[in-house]
């Protein structure tokens, strides 16, 4: 599955559905559902700037959104237009694509795992729960959560 490293705040503000595009300097023709990795290093400027105030998850898969459309950004007043979707600087590059997303969701168990540039392909092992016949895709997660007390 497609995986994407966001800096904290961003990977939460992400997985939380309140940042719904996400600002790049390069494009993609990738559409569909993809995992929010959040990188060890957290951007704290913009924290402050956010007044964002908590302990972050890092190094770990975080959760998932749909990547549906790419908008182009050609000026900074289209940029700036859209600022309480995407929550990036006012200083931001006029020349960005903005990932346009929806069906985030936050896993409450992250998955640690490290990252990458761009997208990059996780392959998730599969699990056997409880050595019985029961399987779970490590990636439902969901799934995974009702069984953590079964085991």
């Amino acid at each position: 599955m497609n995986c994407l490293s966001v800096s904290q705040p961003f990977a939460d503000l992400i997985v939380s559905g309140k940042k719904i595009i996400e600002l790049r300097k390069w494009n993609t023709n990738f559409r569909g559902e993809f995992l929010i990795h959040a990188p060890i290093k957290i951007k704290s400027e913009d924290c402050r700037r956010l007044k964002i105030d908590k302990k972050f998850v890092t190094g770990a898969i975080v959760g998932k959104a749909e990547l549906y459309d790419v908008k182009r950004y050609n000026s900074l007043k289209e940029l700036n237009a859209d600022q309480k979707f995407h929550f990036a600087s006012k200083n931001y590059s006029n020349n960005a694509f903005g990932f346009m997303l929806k069906k985030s969701k936050s896993f409450r168990i992250p998955i640690p795992w490290k990252g990458q540039l761009g997208f990059f392909d996780v392959d998730l092992p599969k699990r056997a729960i409880n050595n019985k016949e029961i399987v779970s895709d490590i990636i439902d997660e969901e799934y995974r959560y009702q069984w953590i007390g079964h085991h």
